[in-house]
């Protein structure tokens, strides 16, 4: 037995001490915990610990650092960049049962939430308070992961990411020491500020164990409309030109008329062609709501659009939502027994038609198939590129194609990444989005917060 392996037993040892039977060395689940949606080879970790308090995870962390051995956050296990992967072994930290809201504050409008409490349990929670969380990266994801990935989603346009609507975090470093960041106020000039530090930092510089998140008033009208288009170009400009003009949509999601055909397939979208199409959603009083509507049908008119359809109630709203919350399983099934290999950039709203078309021409003479789908009231937009796995020539295309589609984004002043993150797969963009300085002051910073490097090892940093 080597070191590493006694160092990884030592370990697993003290920690079911500390766990009982929530600590599992069994293979499925430990399989279960060896990637998450992403296309990277899944590595089982040596041990899987359910934590259920605080105290726990701290415990957890002072025994693997003690010990030199890798901890990987684990939350719902959707991330698409290889975030959850345990790349260098060691023991997979499950937050799911970490589940409770512990506070709700209707009158401060913000709440206080464990990490493993997903974005759809708290708004079902929360709707008879007449409150709301807006986030909605349009997955079945975890508030934790939601907070180490800096997620974003449909309505970020209105709202904000999560940057925006986290108000303070308790985290545990990788020594075991909790520490507390941020506050329940909406701003504050007091030392530097953590909370960001910690968001988006992937699961590398700590462990977050609670959230205190910004919370919102439901709208006083909700109303949803689809917009079809004879070309992307179109479609696009509208986009540009609703910002430009002010308009406050809440949602405006972009298909194109090969992601339109696959949610029109999958998610029996009746009445809808395979074209080009505006997902919108308008909130605010029913004066308003008309108001914008009403704007934004005259900017798509100039552009092309047309068959501008209504969806005020709540169940047809939802259809709507649901299709395009199910464009990731719509896109994969357009070539069955596949999956999709994603990009995320994000530009400058006035590059935004730029950088689209110039994607969907690097797509057309790639050959491969990867429909386009955005949050582009934030200029975010996504492509699925659909490969088999195992089709290790698809899969070498499908990573050229994502260069050339980042590669373009960066030129035009945007990121490699809108809210999928880092992880393993965008590593090498960093340094040409950052700059090298950037990057040193990155990993001094690791270094600092954890010096043995135990936390989620080779992910976010190249």
């Amino acid at each position: 037995m080597n070191a590493g392996s006694r160092r990884v037993e030592a370990a697993i040892a003290a920690a079911r001490e500390v766990f009982g039977e929530r600590l599992s060395t069994a293979e499925a689940i430990r399989g279960q915990h060896s990637r998450g949606e992403d296309l990277s080879r899944p590595v089982l970790p040596d041990a899987v610990a359910f934590a259920a308090t605080t105290e726990e995870v701290s415990r957890l962390l002072a025994i693997c650092n003690a010990h030199g051995v890798p901890v990987v956050p684990f939350g719902a296990g959707t991330s698409l960049e290889g975030h959850v992967t345990p790349w260098r072994g060691g023991i997979s930290l499950d937050l799911s049962r970490m589940d409770r809201v512990l506070e709700v504050n209707e009158a401060d409008m913000d709440c206080l939430v464990e990490p493993g409490v997903t974005r759809q349990a708290l708004n079902a929670g929360l709707r008879d308070r007449g409150l709301f969380f807006p986030v909605d990266p349009g997955s079945h994801a975890t508030i934790g992961g939601m907070c180490a990935t800096r997620a974003s989603g449909t309505n970020a346009v209105r709202y904000g990411t999560m940057r925006e609507n986290v108000l303070g975090l308790e985290a545990v470093l990788a020594d075991g020491r909790v520490v507390n960041t941020g506050g329940r106020t909406r701003k504050s000039a007091s030392g530097y500020d953590l909370t960001r530090l910690l968001l988006g930092s992937e699961g590398t510089l700590a462990v977050i164990t609670k959230v205190r998140l910004r919370l919102f008033g439901i709208p006083e009208a909700i109303s949803a409309a689809v917009v079809q288009f004879e070309d992307l170009g179109g479609a696009v400009r509208t986009v540009i030109e609703t910002l430009q003009c002010g308009i406050p949509v809440a949602r405006i999601e972009l298909l194109d008329e090969v992601q339109m055909a696959a949610c029109i397939a999958y998610s029996r979208l009746e009445g809808f062609a395979a074209r080009p199409t505006l997902f919108l959603e308008f909130h605010g009083t029913e004066a308003s709501v008309a108001e914008q509507a009403e704007a934004l049908g005259g900017i798509a008119a100039a552009h092309g659009g047309s068959g501008f359809a209504w969806a005020r109630e709540q169940e047809a709203r939802n259809r709507l939502w649901e299709a395009r919350h199910n464009a990731y399983w719509a896109a994969t099934a357009l070539l069955p027994g596949s999956r999709a290999y994603t990009t995320d950039i994000c530009v400058p709203i006035s590059a935004l038609e730029e950088a689209i078309l110039g994607a969907k021409r690097d797509i057309e003479e790639s050959g491969l198939t990867a429909p386009i789908v955005g949050h582009v009231g934030d200029g975010n937009f996504h492509a699925a590129i659909i490969v088999r796995p195992g089709d290790e020539e698809a899969l070498a295309r499908a990573w050229a194609l994502d260069r050339r589609i980042v590669a373009r984004g960066l030129a035009l002043g945007g990121t490699c990444s809108g809210e999928h993150g880092i992880g393993i797969h965008k590593r090498e963009f960093l340094e040409a989005e950052h700059g090298a300085a950037a990057l040193e002051v990155m990993r001094a910073i690791k270094a600092a917060l954890d010096p043995k490097g135990i936390l989620n090892p080779g992910k976010l940093l190249p």
